[in-house]
């Protein structure tokens, strides 16, 4: 059985955006309002979906205002509610993707991946939880490919950029590429920038139930991928960087899970060479690194007891150092921002044995665009989705649970993306 990637008068919507009227889920209301010529055939057929009817109405009408869209006012409403899953199994029966903008995913999502599963809609989602993505893996993955329904989590900044990034270096590396680090770098301008509460929440939900992740992944059994070439050397919790010229320390997103994933199904799948990844993200100067160290120190202490995560959660500018807010960014402060994610690789040129010698040749690329929570994860999510619509030929052949890079290697989304502003490019190789 498969669900369908076109729509039918029974499944009218193209794309429903479900939380539309959360932090980032009004953003990407915004992006699928722009990007509506490029649905199957040029036109987009789409719904916003949520608990409340006149909130919803009230994010359509500002998209109209902010876009200078009045039609936007039209679009349909659909009310539904993860508490209550006919209102998700209605929602579903709806759509041919759901945008999933509800999180923490760790207590809201799976009601919504299974009601897709079982209503016939694809899901889309901007996750940056591990333990949640790898979970609905574990647990959804075959009968998610019975329905013939795709379910492809991390959407977002968290880990579009990443994985596509690791799959347009090995692309343009001739020979064998062994083993990359990728080093992010966020520039905010005059104005600052912070993150949303919603993405603090999940940090502290995360870092608190960590055991569980490690539960997951021994139910998976898996064996360890081959090294190929020189083993990846783990650097400190803290370093000077000479590569971005910054105090960096070890990326603690979803990224490098999701880069292992994709790694594992293209060695197993498509019995590609697997590469090894590190992720490593910029904190700038010393007075970065002291203010860095010491929310940390508070930060892991705190979310060990309940008492210590409720204060967290209540104050999340205060323990963040300013770097979360209950309000999140302004606009203002989200035009300033822009992201540099470079990705170090090495291995060996074509004809050299990586079982022989230390690698013998470098490849350096770069994915440069705007503000990454709420500018490029729209974007990020939204062009996953329109990619599925339109290249269904070049999906997985098996529906499933996967990775982005997993589902989108061989599509055309890089290209895609690349004319949304975030720009692919191989700075040099071998």
């Amino acid at each position: 059985m498969a669900a369908t990637l076109t729509t039918s008068s029974k499944r009218p919507y193209h794309i429903i955006v479900f939380g539309a009227t959360g932090f980032t889920g009004q953003f990407v209301v915004e992006e699928v309002a722009r990007t509506c010529t490029e649905g199957p055939g040029g036109t987009l057929q789409w719904a916003v979906a949520g608990r409340n009817r006149d909130r919803l109405e009230q994010t359509l009408m500002q998209a109209a205002d902010t876009l200078c869209k009045p039609e936007l006012k039209c679009v349909e409403v659909i009310v539904a509610d993860v508490a209550e899953p006919e209102s998700l199994a209605i929602m579903c029966k709806q759509g041919v993707i759901v945008l999933n903008c509800v999180g923490p995913y760790r207590f809201y999502g799976e009601p919504v991946v299974k009601a897709c599963i079982e209503n016939g809609a694809h899901c889309i989602d901007i996750c940056g939880e591990p333990q949640f993505l790898e979970g609905v893996q574990l647990n959804y993955h075959r009968k998610a490919q019975e329905n013939g329904v795709y379910i492809i989590g991390s959407c977002g900044f968290d880990s579009i950029p990443a994985d596509m990034g690791m799959l347009y270096t090995q692309g343009h590396f001739k020979g064998t590429l062994t083993a990359v680090e990728s080093f992010l770098t966020v520039n905010t301008g005059p104005e600052g920038g912070c993150g949303h509460d919603a993405t603090w929440q999940s940090a502290i939900f995360g870092f608190a139930d960590s055991a569980s992740l490690r539960r997951i992944r021994k139910r998976f059994g898996h064996k360890p991928l081959p090294v190929v070439g020189t083993r990846i050397k783990r650097r400190g919790a803290l370093f000077f960087s000479k590569e971005i010229e910054q105090y960096v320390i070890p990326f603690m997103g979803s990224d490098p899970s999701v880069v292992r994933r994709t790694q594992r199904y293209m060695h197993e799948e498509h019995k590609h060479s697997p590469v090894q990844y590190m992720a490593y993200v910029g904190i700038g100067g010393l007075f970065s690194v002291l203010k860095t160290l010491f929310a940390g120190v508070v930060f892991w202490f705190m979310v060990k007891f309940s008492l210590g995560r409720g204060l967290l959660t209540q104050f999340p500018e205060f323990f963040s150092f300013g770097l979360f807010s209950k309000t999140g960014p302004t606009r203002k402060q989200m035009d300033g921002t822009s992201f540099c994610l470079r990705f170090m690789g090495e291995g060996y040129t074509t004809g050299q044995d990586p079982s022989q010698g230390k690698p013998n040749a470098t490849i350096n690329t770069e994915i440069t665009g705007p503000e990454p929570g709420y500018i490029a994860t729209p974007i990020t999510m939204v062009q996953a989705a329109i990619t599925l619509l339109n290249e269904p030929h070049c999906l997985p052949n098996k529906a499933g649970v996967y990775t982005p890079g997993s589902a989108f290697a061989r599509t055309t989304l890089i290209d895609r993306l690349s004319k949304h502003g975030i720009q692919f490019s191989l700075k040099n190789g071998q």
